[in-house]
């Protein structure tokens, strides 16, 4: 338990945790305009979670970096490619440890393969100790970026075959089409992430294992320049607000439902979210549990 952190009044009734991480939208083309091409999120998720409208990746503003703010709960500057480990330990690896679970109950599912950097650190005491399990890529690391879509149909499968606790799925396509300079298809991108990640809350919803039982965070690592920043929505990674402002929809049997939250939080609040409905000692997170997502 978190000193100074009151307990809720009901016992925690997480058993899962699904964090999906939509790659690189800007604000402004999702949540600053809705419904929009969210409409799934905005219409019919929404009224299910809690919103939280300032939310912020307050570091460094690029892929590797946000996403390893959101399984070490460290703000690193990180290689960009797949040349550096995180320095610290991931959630995943730690949980592991904690609980005795084997590979298969955490799982890193990313359309992105040089995301397999998540798995493992630096740190001598925990590298290459307690790593997920990976679905990275085409077919690993070195392989290639793959549709979202074939994220989606991986991540099915996972859930079904291997149940997972802990999971984490990564979207690119928003990311990858804006730095091609393609507007429509970075569109098309974000239109397409909001209906997966419905038929995934749907699918969550109808499965035993996870129905009732499970927290969903749905956020980005990212967003873009602000139109007369550098070269506005086709690239990111400094700190202006169109690529510091993203966002964060939670969902689970222990938040409350219908609200809107104003009070400023960022990315490495999630892991200590995660690690406090877990009952996972986190000491090394820099963020802090959103006491106002819990029902009290």
């Amino acid at each position: 338990m978190l000193v100074g952190f009151a307990p809720p009044k009901k016992r925690i009734r997480t058993k899962n945790v699904i964090i999906v991480v939509i790659d690189g939208p800007r604000y402004s083309e999702t949540w600053g305009n809705t419904p929009g091409l969210i409409p799934n999120m905005a219409t019919k998720l929404r009224p299910q979670g809690v919103f939280f409208s300032s939310f912020y990746n307050n570091a460094y503003t690029y892929t590797n970096s946000g996403h390893t703010a959101i399984t070490t709960g460290v703000n690193q500057p990180i290689d960009n490619f797949d040349q550096e480990l995180p320095a610290n330990p991931s959630i995943f690896q730690l949980w592991r440890k904690a609980t005795g679970k084997p590979a298969s109950a955490a799982w890193l599912i990313t359309s992105k393969d040089k995301l397999h950097i998540l798995a493992n650190t630096l740190n001598p005491e925990w590298k290459d100790q307690y790593p997920p399990s990976l679905d990275c890529g085409v077919s690993g690391p070195g392989t290639g970026y793959r549709a979202d879509s074939l994220t989606l149909v991986a991540a099915k499968r996972i859930l079904t075959q291997y149940q997972p606790n802990l999971v984490l799925i990564s979207f690119m396509e928003p990311d990858g089409f804006a730095h091609a300079g393609n507007w429509p298809n970075y569109l098309r991108g974000i239109a397409r992430d909001d209906r997966y990640i419905m038929q995934l809350y749907d699918f969550l919803r109808k499965n035993k294992a996870y129905r009732n039982n499970t927290t969903l965070l749905i956020t980005n690592d990212h967003g873009r320049h602000l139109d007369g920043v550098a070269t506005g929505w086709i690239d990111h990674g400094d700190a202006c607000e169109g690529c510091r402002h993203i966002s964060l929809l939670a969902l689970g049997p222990d938040f409350k439902k219908g609200r809107t939250i104003t009070e400023p939080y960022t990315l490495v609040d999630i892991p200590s979210t995660v690690a406090y409905l877990l009952a996972l000692p986190f000491p090394q997170g820099q963020g802090k549990v959103i006491e106002s997502l819990l029902r009290r």
